[in-house]
């Protein structure tokens, strides 16, 4: 009798673990000077499966509203509190640069939706728990820096945000830049919460550069190139693919007209040849937020969500071979499936990851797009 009751428990043990769900902590800027980045982004979530290779899924979706401090204590409650698989955001570098500490201190992978290198460059200690979906700005820089040539541009001037974003590109495009002969005759910072940039946008104006390139993200990046319009700047404007979503268009207007920025290809999904590799997963997610949200909804930024789910789908079954969800020994191995990351069709590109590379996009991930008419045109 007591052996029967004894392998009874047993068996109910094992089936509970079984049933163990999958617990995924987002954290997203949904409010703040970033919201219309991480708005889409949450809605991407609520559009995902709830179950993965058979087991349930959780999604803890926190607003960090677009404030460092309040992503670093979101990321805390995931790991102490909420004992999270993974850790998914933040929206905006600063955050994610923030949140590396806590991942790494309680050994859970996290997969960035922010775009600088430095968050998961170089990949050794900390940043081996560390991964992104957003294209690198050094990939992004190197696009610009190719247009520009090819458009007989021999000085440039630069102006981005006056925190890790901006900086990131600054060091990125100005490297490339100097490369290429490109001459970088002004650099300017400004804050995402800024109102005015009159002193920026005089000194850029006498160095009367052939074009700016504004390093900026979201509804922020657009104040400086009104700016620019309104002291009568005739010169060729870039932007950078942090700025690929309808809200940019909508506060910049006519002033954005002509604006060249390299993005992801999901941005322009419909007008993509029909050979290129990522038309199919892009057009995927497309159709998907469209039949929630609308004709038109679609954002790029949403599309960084919907490949840290691909990514993850991806790697939970190997990983639950190794342990339950919960356990530190499911987390390690979810780390090393995600770092096999190999041919995976993601919203913006093909995932190939590795132990040195743990973003894994090559240059499939982008696309020359010109804003025309006040939509997104495919350029090359």
């Amino acid at each position: 009798m007591k052996r029967t009751l004894l392998a009874a428990l047993v068996l109910l043990g094992l089936s509970a673990a079984a049933r163990a769900d999958i617990n995924v902590g987002v954290t997203v800027s949904a409010t703040g000077p970033a919201a219309s980045l991480g708005i889409p982004e949450r809605n991407t979530f609520a559009l995902l499966p709830t179950t993965i290779a058979g087991q349930k899924v959780n999604y803890i979706v926190l607003d960090d509203a677009s404030d460092t401090t309040a992503a670093v204590r979101n990321a805390r409650k995931f790991v102490t509190e909420d004992k999270v698989d993974v850790v998914i955001g933040s929206t905006i570098t600063p955050n994610s640069l923030a949140m590396i500490d806590v991942v790494a201190e309680s050994e859970t992978p996290m997969i960035s939706m922010a775009a600088s290198k430095a968050i998961v460059e170089p990949v050794e200690g900390k940043r081996r728990w560390v991964f992104k979906t957003p294209q690198n700005d050094a990939q992004m820089s190197t696009a610009i820096v190719e247009h520009m040539i090819d458009n007989k541009v021999q000085t440039v001037a630069y102006i981005g945000f006056a925190d890790a974003y901006g900086e990131g590109w600054a060091r990125e495009f100005t490297g490339i830049a100097e490369v290429r002969k490109l001459r970088v005759v002004a650099s300017e910072r400004f804050a995402r919460n800024d109102i005015a940039v009159t002193g920026q946008i005089l000194k850029i104006m006498a160095a009367n550069p052939d074009a700016v390139l504004i390093g900026g993200s979201g509804t922020p990046a657009a104040l400086p190139q009104k700016a620019l319009k309104e002291r009568g700047y005739k010169g060729q404007i870039y932007q950078t693919h942090g700025v690929a979503n309808a809200d940019f268009l909508r506060v910049c207007g006519k002033d954005c007209e002509g604006t060249f920025l390299p993005a992801g290809p999901m941005l322009v999904a419909d007008q993509l040849p029909a050979d290129n590799p990522v038309k199919k997963s892009a057009t995927a997610y497309v159709r998907a937020y469209e039949a929630a949200h609308g004709k038109g909804s679609a954002s790029t930024f949403g599309g960084h969500a919907w490949d840290a789910f691909r990514l993850l789908e991806a790697a939970v079954p190997a990983a639950l071979k190794a342990g339950q969800p919960g356990s530190k020994a499911f987390r390690a191995s979810l780390r090393d499936a995600l770092e096999k990351t190999a041919n995976l069709p993601g919203a913006h590109g093909i995932f190939n990851m590795s132990a040195t590379d743990h973003l894994g996009l090559d240059q499939r991930s982008r696309v020359m797009v010109k804003i025309d008419n006040g939509a997104w045109k495919y350029v090359k």
